[in-house]
C-alpha cells in the first residue's frame, strides 16, 4: 500500500520529478525553491528530500550530489499524474487531420496513428491488435489479382481489412465465393465466423465446390492476419532515447525490448479500457516505462497504443496526446452512429 504523504512532501516529490524529467539536473533544495515553494528555507526542504530518501522515493547517487527518483518515486508520480492531463492542442489538430482524410482500413489507420503518436511525442511508438476478432461482418468481396492471387476484403462497421491470399479462381469463383461469404456471416463475428466456417463447409460442399480453395485460403489468411498481434512499431522516436541526461543501461534496455516481440506483447499486457502507465518490473527490462491507451472504434477496442521509453520520460505530454487520440476516435464513432441512425 502507498504511504500517504503530506500536502508539503507531495508538492516536493511531484515537483521535483517533473524538473528531473524535464533536464535531468539532480534534485536540491535549491532547486526546489526557486521553481517551486519559494516561502520555505532550503533546510527545511533539505529535510522533506531527506525524508523522501528515507521512504524510498528519491535516492542519492553519490554523498555529496542531489538525488534522483527512485522506481517508487516514479510510480507515485504517475499514479497522480493520470487525472490531471490536459490536452495537447497541436496533437489534437494532427490526430483530427489524418482521421476527417482517413481511409476505412483498419490496418491503415492504425498504421498512421503509430507514426502520428511517435512523431507527437518522440518516442518509439508500438500498436497491437487485440480485438478485430469481436467486429461485426458487413460483406466479404474477393477480388482477382495477377499472378493466381485475390484481394480479399471483410467490411465492418468499424471499417475494413484486407488481406491478399494465393488463389487461382477466376473472376466468377471470386463474384460466387463473395456473395456465398457474405449470405452465411452477414451480421456475425468475425471470430463467428472461425469458429463455424468448417462446420458450414462440410454443409454446403456441393454449393461451394467450385471456390473451396478461396474460402481456405482466405480463412488462413485472415487467421494470420489477426494472431499477428503486432501491427506497427514506429521506432522514429528512438532518438529521444539518446538525449543526454537518459541512463544508458534504460535506454538499452528499451532498445533490447523494442526487438524482443514476446515480450514486448507481454509487457503490453492485459487490455484495458482507458489510459494507463506501466513501470516495467521484469529485471531484464526493469527501468523502462510504458504508456497505453486503447484504441477504440464503434465501441470496440480494436487495438491498443503504448509509448515506450525509460522512467525518465515525458510522461504528461505523452498521455496528453494518447488522451487525444482516444477522445477524436470516440467523437468519430459517435458522429458516425448518428449519421447512420
Amino acid at each position: 500500500m502507498e504511504p500517504t504523504l503530506t500536502p508539503r512532501k507531495h508538492n516536493v516529490l511531484i515537483g521535483a520529478i517533473e524538473d528531473y524529467i524535464k533536464d535531468a539536473s539532480p534534485i536540491t533544495s535549491q532547486g526546489v525553491q526557486a521553481k517551486h515553494i519559494k516561502d520555505i528555507s532550503t533546510a527545511t526542504l533539505r529535510n522533506e528530500l531527506n525524508a523522501l530518501e528515507a521512504m524510498g522515493y528519491l535516492k542519492q547517487l553519490h554523498t555529496s550530489s542531489g538525488r534522483v527518483p527512485t522506481t517508487m518515486g516514479y510510480r507515485y508520480y504517475v499514479n497522480h499524474l493520470l487525472g490531471d492531463i490536459t490536452l495537447n492542442e497541436d496533437a489534437l489538430q494532427k490526430v483530427r487531420t489524418l482521421l476527417d482524410n482517413r481511409s476505412d482500413s483498419l490496418t491503415e489507420v492504425v498504421g498512421e496513428l503509430a507514426k502520428l503518436i511517435a512523431s507527437a511525442v518522440n518516442y518509439p511508438t508500438v500498436i497491437v491488435a487485440n480485438g478485430y476478432d469481436k467486429l461485426v461482418i458487413q460483406s466479404i468481396k474477393v477480388f482477382p489479382l495477377v499472378d493466381g492471387q485475390a484481394l480479399t476484403l471483410i467490411q465492418t462497421k468499424s471499417g475494413y481489412i484486407t488481406n491478399t491470399i494465393k488463389t487461382g479462381a477466376n473472376q466468377k469463383a471470386c463474384q460466387d465465393a463473395s456473395k456465398y461469404l457474405t449470405k452465411y456471416y452477414k451480421n456475425k463475428t468475425i471470430k463467428e465466423m472461425f469458429d463455424t466456417i468448417e462446420e458450414t463447409e462440410n454443409q454446403m460442399l456441393g454449393e461451394i465446390a467450385s471456390f473451396k480453395l478461396i474460402v481456405d485460403n482466405l480463412i488462413d489468411g485472415m487467421k494470420e492476419v489477426l494472431h499477428r498481434k503486432k501491427l506497427s512499431i514506429e521506432t522514429s522516436g528512438s532518438a529521444a532515447l539518446l538525449t543526454e541526461g537518459n541512463d544508458t543501461e534504460q535506454t538499452k534496455k528499451v532498445l533490447k525490448l523494442l526487438d524482443n516481440q514476446s515480450q514486448l506483447e507481454k509487457t503490453l499486457g492485459a487490455e484495458e479500457d482507458d489510459l494507463s502507465i506501466t513501470l516495467v518490473e521484469e529485471e531484464a527490462f526493469s527501468g523502462c516505462a510504458l504508456v497505453k491507451a486503447p484504441i477504440i472504434i464503434d465501441g470496440k477496442a480494436v487495438a491498443h497504443v503504448g509509448v515506450l521509453g525509460p522512467q525518465r520520460m515525458d510522461y504528461r505530454n505523452i498521455a496528453s496526446a494518447l488522451k487525444v487520440v482516444m477522445m477524436e476516435l470516440n467523437a468519430l464513432s459517435e458522429k458516425k452512429e448518428l449519421t447512420n441512425g
